[in-house]
């Protein structure tokens, strides 16, 4: 596959293709899969799956469970086709070329346990927009907004569902407010810093379908320590 480079996690037991030049996954996508908490049995959706990074990661951290992931570009879900035959998941993850805007309870033909999405932070008239196609519908709302993401998920999700995501603390309360909107309650959230003495950029979160009031906030997860490598909580997510 031509403009493709292959990267690899888990000490090269997982295989990673990306576009060279298109979008391309950040650490987002990693603290994410980390703090996904499936139980044995599971089925998983990962909205907006992109190369399907997050599948992946919890396909092969968490081998009782079946993933679904959705994404409307063809160039990426075809990557992520690619990436789920070249490390033997097939059996266990499924990728579907589709707009998360038409799913409904029965797409995936039986029940969803947990919803995971990384959703485009930017409003569309905020930020430089990239100049790259791809790029740029992955970090800007143009062809979903969060409403959209939070809204599917909401429609899959049987009462007691859960659904995680990654998000700018900037739109901390667009969130809260759009996960209530439609009886998603917030259970759960870790702040994120680039390193301790920075503020919080993003935020992980935890919702449940349904379920009653009351929200717990564990410590804050740094991403770089005072030398400018990894953290020993986040280089432990790489192995």
């Amino acid at each position: 596959m031509s403009g493709v480079t292959t990267d690899t996690f888990f000490k090269g037991r997982l295989k990673v293709k990306q576009a060279r030049n298109g979008y391309r996954f950040s650490i987002d996508a990693v603290l994410l899969a980390h703090f996904v908490n499936p139980r044995p049995g599971d089925t998983i959706l990962d909205l907006g799956s992109g190369c399907g990074i997050i599948p992946l990661m919890l396909a092969f951290r968490h081998p009782n469970v079946m993933l679904y992931g959705v994404e409307i570009q063809a160039a990426l879900a075809d990557l992520a086709l690619a990436n789920v035959a070249v490390n033997g998941l097939a059996g266990r993850v499924t990728i579907m070329q589709q707009d998360l805007k038409d799913l409904t309870a029965g797409s995936m033909g039986g029940r969803i346990d947990l919803v995971v999405s990384n959703p485009p932070f930017r409003k569309v008239n905020s930020g430089r927009m990239n100049p790259h196609e791809q790029r740029a519908i992955a970090r800007h709302e143009i062809m979903i907004t969060l409403q959209d993401v939070i809204a599917a998920a909401s429609r899959v999700l049987p009462l007691g569902g859960r659904f995680v995501t990654i998000y700018a603390v900037e739109r901390l309360v667009d969130m809260l407010v759009s996960l209530r909107a439609v009886k998603l309650e917030p259970k759960q959230m870790r702040m994120v810093h680039s390193n301790e003495d920075r503020k919080a950029h993003l935020f992980l979160m935890e919702a449940v379908k349904g379920g009653n009031p009351g929200l717990a906030v564990g410590p804050p997860l740094n991403i770089y320590n005072q030398a400018g490598g990894y953290t020993d909580e986040v280089a432990q997510m790489m192995e």
